[in-house]
């Protein structure tokens, strides 16, 4: 079996952060391990608090998990703070790691800020240039490319100007009243459109999470990036559509249920 390594925060409703990164990973068929950068006091409404580990206990977790089950693939969240951001690019290096993307948290989708302003130049300078993909979308895009995204022309030149800042392939996420859901993946020097149909579903907390984890998945399975950026859209899109309610009294362990059932022989 197949294994991928998740690098990030915790989130404690289980929408967003490590808990999602592990379900996503699990319902796409590959064993998922963790390494926690912070715990973090969340919920689908905003961030009450951040806890964020030292830089040597993130190293040590980074350590255990390479040395006993080498990851096939590695999906890195929410990383706060300059020492975390340089610890985790080192031990990958140390490790030679495969098949990272990077998924650069920046702001929750309630708002919420969730690194500080000095990291993001380390972000960009030291971790990024190891991915194989970073996922951002538009506010992240705009603060990694320092341009202001406005339309599909906007989204092709920023994500350029990132694969040539990072020396990293790029999928720029649409949405946030740019498109309709359509994703540009620049790769090599050109881009790729991945359209999809906008979901009328207000349960977004967590989707970008659940997309790069995704990624990570079936990546770790061998699909090329193109074909894992495919998978990954349309396991999400699914996720969406399915209309999950986890409303008080509203039964949530049947809709899980249902939501595993309808995809884990589509994500295998």
């Amino acid at each position: 079996m197949k294994t991928a390594l998740s690098i990030a925060g915790t989130d404690p409703s289980g929408g967003a952060g490590i808990q999602a990164d592990l379900k996503t990973m699990t319902m796409n068929g590959v064993f998922a391990m963790s390494a926690i950068t912070a715990l973090v006091a969340q919920n689908t409404t905003g961030v009450k608090s951040i806890v964020e580990m030292t830089p040597e206990f993130l190293k040590q977790q980074i350590d255990v998990v390479f040395e006993d089950i080498p990851p096939d693939a590695v999906k890195i969240g929410m990383v706060s703070s300059t020492a975390l951001i340089e610890v985790i690019a080192e031990r990958l290096r140390f490790y030679q790691g495969r098949n990272i993307v990077v998924d650069p948290v920046m702001v929750a989708t309630s708002g919420d800020r969730l690194i500080s302003e000095e990291a993001i130049d380390t972000l960009k300078r030291v971790l990024l240039p190891l991915a194989t993909v970073i996922t951002p979308n538009i506010p992240e895009a705009e603060i990694l490319s320092g341009m202001t995204i406005q339309n599909e022309a906007d989204m092709m030149a920023a994500a350029g100007r990132i694969y040539q800042d990072c020396a990293c392939a790029v999928l720029l996420k649409g949405g946030h009243h740019v498109n309709d859901a359509n994703d540009l993946l620049f790769l090599n020097g050109t881009g790729k459109w991945f359209y999809g149909k906008r979901v009328n579903n207000p349960n977004t907390h967590g989707t970008g999470c659940t997309l790069s984890s995704a990624i990570a998945a079936n990546l770790a399975k061998g699909f090329d990036l193109e074909t894992a950026v495919a998978r990954a859209k349309a396991y999400i899109s699914g996720a969406l559509a399915a209309m999950l309610d986890l409303g008080r009294g509203r039964g949530p362990m049947q809709h899980n249920f249902n939501l595993t059932g309808t995809f884990a022989e589509e994500a295998r």
